[in-house]
């Protein structure tokens, strides 16, 4: 037996039409048109006194979710721009060390205080002098 989804589809309505008749009418009291009125009256009178809006998931959350990854993006271009700040700072200081004049070498410090001595303006050495009576 071979089912076809369109045949199903056109004899459904027509069945279900058939099923809801054999329903009885449920009771409903006198006075039903009167309270659902009443109750869409309430609904509108309780939406004009909190100006129309209401808290509604549906539209809050996406808004969130926006405002969020708005945050989110904000705070990484802070941290990419520190980041790239600190970089340039480190460079500059790179540079400026590469720039520098040459350092003197390890030899030349150990020999620090005889290359000291040696640039001192040479004057005569009186206490020598003084032991030899003829160079005066």
């Amino acid at each position: 037996m071979v089912f076809n989804s369109q045949d199903t589809m056109k004899n459904e309505p027509q069945e279900l039409r058939e099923l809801l008749s054999r329903l009885t009418d449920a009771p409903v009291s006198s006075n039903f048109t009167a309270r659902v009125m009443q109750a869409v009256e309430r609904e509108e009178l309780q939406a004009a006194r909190t100006g129309g809006w209401r808290w509604n998931w549906h539209s809050l959350l996406p808004r969130a979710a926006v405002l969020a990854v708005a945050v989110a993006v904000a705070g990484l271009t802070v941290q990419y721009y520190e980041i790239n700040a600190h970089r340039e700072q480190i460079a500059r200081s790179v540079a400026l060390v590469a720039g520098a004049r040459q350092l003197p070498s390890v030899d030349a410090l150990q020999n620090f205080d005889a290359i000291q001595r040696m640039s001192q303006p040479v004057r005569a050495d009186e206490e020598l002098l003084a032991l030899a009576p003829d160079l005066k």
